[in-house]
């Protein structure tokens, strides 16, 4: 078969550039619009130029190689070289054709592995700036191209493509993704030229809408910051996860929170760490609650006045202080907040429980009721705060309720310092007409006073 001279472009389904755009509504309804030779893209005009003068140099006895059409038009604030020119081989054993023969389809295994090996395999490529080539194989034997690099990493028993790399992976969702998943864009109209695969490498931020990816393009193997789920094509990559990962690390991350055994209920199950968007500030989910009962079962119940509930609250961050500073973590490790390691602790059984709070020296209580403020001094703010019991905080308590501030109580007050005594105290201070540090909910001195005024 003859070997066309060039490839035309008709971007008019996805260019969305200012240009196309003015072009499409001018000539909507034109004879030929789209299929023209010489409408549609600039880009598209530059390569038929370009092919056919190629072809009045060589002669008519000289066949011209087709040209690509690249994947996408380049879009506004996409950096130059990001959209991939990766086109790849097809299966082939390790060390190409003259390696040992690949597996056979109806045999495929899938050797065990962690996500902190996959993601160790991948840096090293990427360290070692392996060159792209479809048809060059690295010293471990695997092809140097996108579908190679991903064989490389999940440690395949040979090099597959991105038409069978989907067999040993199991589909997941984007909220699933954890770092060695992949995410592939395999396609059936130009699977060798149009098809790309990355491996996942873990989220930017919190927002989910740049991840790390490792690939393998032109010029090197890369490793940087992407967005979800690509620069082109994004709404038809899909994420999969490998079907031989075993308990290992699942995060980038170093010290104690990146120990993330993979649990025996796998993704999606309750014990697969979610991500740190779901804890802190503003959380509402399921997650917290599991969360707090799991620290509930592990010392962390005096840190709950009630619930716990699915609203993250401050008893949640505290609680969860309380377990990782029981596990010996220190700083930035035990800022309260859960990573994939005290997940994985808490979930698992693992570690060491919160100790129980040192029992605090109870204060004598008054033989009776004071007369008058003046009979009755300031304890100390000391006997005010969490985890704080004495006949202090009971007193406060019952002039609160006589003052009319009882509807913070579901039962008591009683000496055990909790949410409910803070609330109603707030609650008092904001009646003086007091705001921000002066209505924080803990008495002093001058609250005492005027309580008991």
């Amino acid at each position: 078969m003859e070997t066309p001279v060039f490839v035309e472009f008709d971007p008019a389904s996805d260019c969305d550039c200012p240009g196309c755009a003015h072009r499409r509504r001018v000539n909507a309804h034109s004879p030929g619009w789209g299929s023209s030779r010489f409408g549609g893209h600039p880009a598209a005009r530059r390569t038929l130029v370009v092919a056919t003068a190629a072809a009045a140099t060589l002669g008519a006895g000289h066949a011209v190689p087709a040209l690509a059409a690249p994947q996408s038009p380049a879009r506004p604030g996409i950096p130059a070289g990001d959209e991939p020119d990766t086109p790849q081989g097809g299966t082939a054993p390790l060390h190409g054709p003259g390696g040992r023969p690949a597996q056979p389809a109806a045999t495929v295994k899938t050797p065990a592995t962690t996500r902190a090996e996959i993601i160790r395999r991948a840096k090293e490529w990427v360290a070692a700036q392996v060159p792209y080539s479809m048809s060059a194989y690295w010293s471990d034997g695997y092809r140097q191209d996108c579908s190679g690099f991903v064989s490389m990493a999940w440690q395949l028993p040979g090099n597959e493509w991105t038409g069978t790399l989907d067999q040993y992976g199991t589909r997941i969702s984007k909220e699933e993704l954890q770092p060695g998943d992949m995410l592939l864009f395999h396609n059936p109209a130009d699977p060798q030229n149009g098809s790309h695969v990355v491996l996942f490498g873990g989220w930017t931020d919190y927002t989910h809408t740049y991840y790390l990816a490792y690939e393998q393009t032109r010029p090197t193997a890369r490793r940087q910051a992407t967005p979800y789920a690509y620069w082109s094509h994004a709404d038809r990559y899909v994420p999969y996860r490998y079907k031989g990962l075993v308990a290992g690390s699942g995060t980038e991350a170093s010290g104690p929170e990146a120990a993330v055994p993979e649990g025996a209920g796998g993704a999606g199950s309750a014990t697969a760490y979610p991500g740190p968007s779901f804890f802190g500030p503003g959380a509402n989910n399921p997650y917290v609650t599991r969360l707090g009962r799991l620290l509930l079962a592990r010392g962390g119940a005096r840190f709950y006045v009630s619930g716990p509930g699915p609203r993250w609250t401050e008893a949640d961050r505290r609680a969860t202080r309380a377990f990782q500073q029981a596990q010996g973590w220190r700083g930035a490790q035990a800022d309260g907040l859960p990573g994939p390691g005290t997940w994985s602790l808490l979930n698992t059984g693992g570690g060491r429980d919160i100790a129980p709070a040192a029992p605090a020296a109870p204060a004598p209580a008054p033989a009776s009721p004071p007369p008058s403020s003046r009979a009755l001094a300031f304890p100390g703010r000391g006997m005010f705060r969490p985890g704080a019991q004495n006949a202090y905080v009971t007193q406060v308590g019952r002039q609160l309720v006589k003052k009319g501030f009882g509807r913070y109580y579901a039962q008591g007050p009683g000496p055990r310092w909790g949410e409910a005594d803070r609330r109603a105290v707030e609650a008092f201070q904001r009646t003086q007409g007091w705001r921000g540090g002066a209505a924080d909910g803990y008495p002093g001195p001058e609250t005492w006073r005027r309580l008991f005024a």
